[in-house]
């Protein structure tokens, strides 16, 4: 397709030198907004600029002094803009070949292949993960998957929390009133129950404030390396971690480094006794270690009073930030990372603000690798989450709802009962982690979410369902032509180039340029919503032109059935690369 641009955009340079005297500044190819205008456009601005001349008059020059030969067929001068018809031949062939090739993403590989260290998820061991573990585990794939699509070594990377004053409350609560109870003897999973201790703490707060002093009580004890306590924290932790990887598999999270913070926050108490010597952090007069805030990043007038952030407790203890700090030291040491990138929502803008400016203040050097992905939060009808109070979203009931939604969809369709209940099962499970996937990726990350399970199933409108029917419905009919012994291999596109074919063909080509700009702007859904576009042109042109039949000449269904099949290998690339399986049938 390289070759292809560069064949176009040589001739057009040529003609610009012809009639202005030299060769363009700049000269970009794009797409006309609609496909009847023509394969390509150049938009004449920059070389109304270079050359001192109106946009308009730029285009209608080039228009007519432009040669036309066996690549370029015609042009046309709309308004500034060049609008440009190749040989339908040329056009197809390079960009089907290309991908029938698996080249089609070969363009945007980057030629400086870098180690980028995605951190995302990062959950408590106190309780299940809920919603917006969900959306934070999707964005986190998705990103992975998009970098390593540029061509880079990519380290997936979980931090869980499991230590600190939150995790004793629900080992307190447990030891209070769980009376030797375990998941097995309940009949939950790990996850769901030690989280019931945790909301169990927090009822019983209300009754006896006392409760708190207890809590920080139990802490001390831990990170004195009390035995009693680091065995109940061990053995909870693990029921924890057992569910969690269940989840995990359900919703296709994949991780290949896992710190704890457990194992981290005493170097960075380490790191902040040397920067206490060093002057960097100090007391304060309730005995807190201090990092005082007086750059203009945190938005401090000259006015302001002097703000800081607590790194130690007066008793010595750790907080989140002194654990972030050491984590973030290991991963640059231990993985020799160029950039980390951390998947957080919104509600810690200024935690990482605080975290990257005391990085860079203590000394190290690549503290400007480090960026924080934010995202918005995710609602539902009765508001934000809020798990200590147990009203959460959890991840594992919304899965299993979604789930029977789509089970229900696919009984409805499939009306002669073909399906055994056990593929039923399985295409409801991908078909229910891909809805909400696609859901959650839909929108910008720094947008907030309202979740709608029902609208998010739908097989019609900018859904997962929807994209991925599109694909089953191109395998439908590729299989059609095996089992009716077509042979479509062909060489010879010149019969394609109506206005559907045109549309589709220009959202293929474009495919590799969302990718880029995904990963330059940190937003996974450049590819949902070019996923969309891609499915809706495909289904607009399958509606209007027939691909098997008898009154579709060979060389037409041979063309036709090799762009189908180029369009479904850029929707599995698309799909998979947020994260979602592709279905054969549906």
């Amino acid at each position: 397709m390289d070759n292809l641009r560069e064949s176009i955009l040589s001739q057009i340079k040529k003609t610009v030198k012809d009639v202005f005297g030299k060769y363009p500044d700049k000269l970009e190819l794009s797409f006309p907004p609609e496909a009847k205008m023509g394969d390509f456009t150049i938009e004449c601005f920059s070389l109304a600029e270079q050359f001192g001349i109106n946009p308009k008059e730029a285009a209608n020059k080039l228009a007519g002094n432009l040669v036309i030969d066996n690549l370029i067929l015609n042009t046309s001068a709309v308004g500034p803009y060049l609008n440009i018809k190749i040989n339908n031949n040329s056009l197809f062939s390079s960009y089907i070949n290309l991908i029938k090739n698996n080249s089609n993403l070969d363009e945007i590989k980057t030629k400086i292949h870098e180690r980028i260290m995605v951190e995302y998820l990062s959950p408590n061991t106190n309780k299940p993960l809920h919603l917006g573990h969900l959306r934070n585990g999707a964005m986190g794939m998705a990103m992975s998957n998009i970098f390593e699509g540029l061509g880079n070594k990519v380290i997936k990377t979980n931090l869980i929390n499991d230590r600190g004053v939150h995790i004793c409350k629900s080992m307190l609560a447990w030891e209070k009133w769980g009376k030797g109870s375990t998941p097995e003897s309940e009949n939950m999973k790990g996850d769901h129950f030690v989280g019931k201790w945790y909301v169990r703490y927090n009822q019983e707060l209300e009754k006896n404030p006392k409760l708190e002093e207890e809590a920080m009580a139990l802490l001390r004890k831990w990170e004195n390396g009390d035995p009693e306590t680091i065995k109940r924290w061990e053995t909870m932790n693990n029921w924890v971690y057992k569910g969690f990887n269940e989840t995990y598999d359900k919703f296709g999270l994949k991780f290949d480094v896992f710190y704890f913070e457990s194992n981290t926050y005493k170097l960075g108490k380490d790191i902040v006794e040397d920067g206490i010597k060093r002057g960097i952090f100090s007391k304060n007069e309730k005995g807190n270690i201090i990092f005082k805030l007086s750059k203009s990043e945190f938005g401090l007038n000259k006015e302001d009073t002097i703000k800081e952030v607590t790194v130690l407790r007066p008793d010595g203890t750790s907080v989140y930030i002194t654990q972030d700090i050491a984590t973030t030291v290991l991963k640059f040491k231990e993985h020799k990372v160029n950039r980390s990138i951390f998947v957080v929502g919104s509600e810690q803008n200024y935690h990482f603000k605080c975290l990257f400016s005391i990085l860079k203040e203590v000394g190290y050097k690549w503290a400007d690798s480090c960026y924080h992905l934010s995202y918005g939060m995710v609602y539902l009808p009765e508001g934000k989450m809020k798990s200590r109070e147990g009203k959460v979203v959890d991840a594992d009931d919304l899965i299993n709802q979604m789930t029977e939604l789509a089970t229900e969809e696919i009984r409805k369709r499939d009306l002669g009962h073909k399906l055994d209940d056990e593929e039923i099962k399985k295409r409801a499970s991908k078909i229910a982690v891909g809805a909400i996937k696609y859901y959650l990726l839909s929108v910008k990350p720094a947008q907030n979410i309202h979740f709608d399970p029902q609208a998010s199933i739908s097989f019609d409108g900018n859904t997962g369902p929807y994209c991925q029917y599109t694909y089953a419905r191109i395998f439908g009919i590729l299989d059609k032509a095996k089992s009716e012994n077509i042979d479509f291999r062909s060489e010879d596109f010149s019969s394609l180039g109506n206005t559907e074919e045109i549309a589709l063909l220009q959202k293929l080509i474009q495919f590799p340029k969302e990718i880029m700009l995904a990963a330059e702007e940190f937003n996974p859904s450049r590819i949902t919503n070019h996923i969309f576009e891609i499915s809706r042109s495909f289904n607009q042109f399958y509606n209007k032109h027939k691909v098997i039949s008898d009154d579709v000449p060979h060389e037409l269904t041979a063309a036709r059935l090799n762009f189908i099949h180029a369009t479904s290998i850029v929707l599995k690339q698309g799909l998979n690369m947020i994260g979602i399986d592709v279905l054969e049938r549906m």
